[in-house]
């Protein structure tokens, strides 16, 4: 049995120039952090007393006689990646709402990657995780998605994430002092809309126009850069916010479904209630709202958005963790004389772990079944 946890992910600056249409031909950059709210998959082979051969159970319950008959994506194509021979019973938890702007979908993908590896007993580094999981979502399930979530949920922490025209993606811890992450962390607050969508799905009606508002993801580009200035500085966090205002109109200019009447009134009533900046996180469309707010406004903002969940958090440093392992009986015998229908495809990826600065390169190698 192994349990892995997963967390999700805050984007702050950069987000849409991860994404390959925009960064393999001018370089993007992010910043964000996870926070303690998580992803958990338990994952164990599946004794061979069952009917089923595969069991997947999250928001629906399947039970499969082979990966094909899967019908959860993700769950299929992963297994499909690791070429999965074996009975397999998969479980999921989230602290969180799918489809909300949370990077939920990586993170899923992330663990369910680091559960699965973990499972035949090897152990990957956070460098192959984001690329595996890159890999899956985007040449595999032809989402379209950006880079960072993965990365963010595969290493954790306040990062400085820049991808490379050629492909090649650096990780970047900030390295600021106890006080300075936990005085950023005490003014943001993250409220849930309600609203749910698909980020992929909104992402496609400006993803294939970049080109069209280079001004605006340029100077999205270029509030990386401000921000992280800000932090380094140590002048007062104000400005932050109001960056995270400037950074909000350029997004929501990308495309209409970005944003919508109902988002637009929320983020007014949050700043006249004293909200300095904001955005909805993820794609957009709806989900959690991130609000930047000085403590001493923080109970007027409460007060004035009571009707939504406000969801406190912190800041997490770990990323994708195995938490849980308890051997088992090997029925690994037993299991191979049993008919079932292989998946044939590519394996993970080969990587390696540094101490301060990490670089992906995203592509397909293979793993033993």
């Amino acid at each position: 049995m192994i349990i892995s946890r997963t967390p999700f992910r805050i984007s702050l600056f950069g987000g849409g120039t991860d994404y390959p249409a925009w960064y393999r031909q001018y370089g993007g950059a992010v910043l964000g952090t996870t926070i303690n709210k998580y992803c958990y998959l338990t994952c164990r082979y599946l004794p061979p007393f069952f009917e089923h051969r595969i069991r997947v159970v999250y928001s629906k319950i399947e039970t499969c006689q082979s990966v094909d008959e899967v019908t959860h994506p993700a769950v299929a194509e992963v297994l499909r990646y690791l070429d999965w021979r074996r009975g397999v019973e998969i479980h999921h938890d989230g602290d969180l709402p799918a489809r909300s702007g949370m990077g939920s979908s990586s993170s899923f993908t992330v663990g369910l990657l680091h559960a699965l590896h973990a499972l035949k007993g090897f152990m990957p580094s956070k460098k192959q995780l984001a690329a595996d999981s890159i890999y899956v979502e985007q040449d595999r399930l032809k989402e379209t998605v950006g880079c960072q979530d993965q990365v963010f949920a595969s290493y954790g922490g306040l990062n400085h994430i820049a991808f490379s025209a050629n492909g090649e993606i650096s990780v970047r811890p900030l390295t600021l002092s106890s006080e300075r992450i936990r005085e950023l962390n005490g003014r943001l607050m993250l409220f849930f809309t309600g609203m749910k969508r698909t980020a992929s799905e909104i992402a496609e009606t400006y993803v294939n126009n970049m080109a069209e508002n280079e001004a605006q993801m340029r100077a999205m580009l270029d509030m990386v850069t401000e921000s992280i200035a800000i932090l380094n500085s140590g002048r007062d966090l104000t400005s932050f916010g109001k960056l995270l205002h400037e950074g909000w109109r350029a997004k929501r200019s990308l495309s209409p479904a970005i944003s919508n009447e109902y988002v637009e009134k929320v983020y007014a009533e949050a700043m006249a209630a004293g909200a300095i900046g904001g955005k909805l996180l993820g794609a957009g469309g709806g989900g959690f709202m991130l609000l930047f707010v000085n403590p001493s406004d923080q109970p007027r903002v409460r007060e004035r958005l009571r009707k939504l969940l406000h969801v406190p958090f912190s800041f997490e440093f770990s990323g994708s963790q195995i938490i849980f392992f308890e051997p088992e009986e090997d029925f690994a015998a037993q299991d191979q004389a049993r008919s079932f229908a292989p998946a044939s495809a590519p394996g993970g990826l080969a990587g390696t772990h540094a101490a301060s600065e990490w670089t992906i390169t995203p592509l397909p190698s293979s793993h033993e079944g």
